[in-house]
């Protein structure tokens, strides 16, 4: 079953390949609106990005010992011509914004997006160097800046200004 929300051909979005698997694996989008989607079957599904937009996937899985793997990426969605990041599970690739590993820094990105949705933002309109600028101080061992609305503001004009 497929269902496009906008008419932008397949070929010019970021796909991405979202699972589930009780207690094993779970790829799932966090923020992001996608343009398409197809229901492979109850366990998978793919997701469209168009060019431009920005998403975040988390991604987990265990095996009988616990939790293997804990890592959430926040991508912006590229033109299959443009310059582009490979990650698994995401075709072509996109501009890596964040990449994160570690359930400890897991937590802390999903606490900003969290912080910016509780300002009455979408994590997905947030200005790209905000998550640059997280992403380099959770390396850092640092405490990620929040988000303001004049940060949105700021970066809203200089969008308008640059465009």
């Amino acid at each position: 079953m497929t269902s496009s929300a906008q008419s932008m051909p397949r070929g010019k979005l970021t796909m991405v390949e979202l699972i589930w698997i009780e207690k094993r694996t779970e790829h799932r989008i966090r923020f992001g609106r996608p343009a398409d989607q197809t229901i492979i079957d109850k366990r998978r599904r793919v997701v469209g990005f168009a060019p431009g937009r920005v998403f975040a996937i988390v991604r987990w899985a265990a095996n009988d010992f616990g939790t293997v793997i804990s890592r959430i990426d926040i991508v912006r969605a590229v033109l299959p011509d443009q310059g582009y990041q490979t990650l698994p599970y995401i075709r072509p690739g996109g501009e890596i914004l964040l990449k994160i590993a570690g359930w400890d820094k897991v937590e802390r990105v999903l606490q900003r997006i969290d912080a910016i949705e509780a300002i009455g933002l979408d994590p997905a309109e947030a200005a790209p160097d905000y998550w640059r600028q997280t992403h380099n101080r959770l390396i850092a061992g640092a405490t990620p800046r929040a988000y303001s609305l004049e940060q949105h503001r700021a970066f809203l004009l200089r969008k308008r200004v640059t465009s």
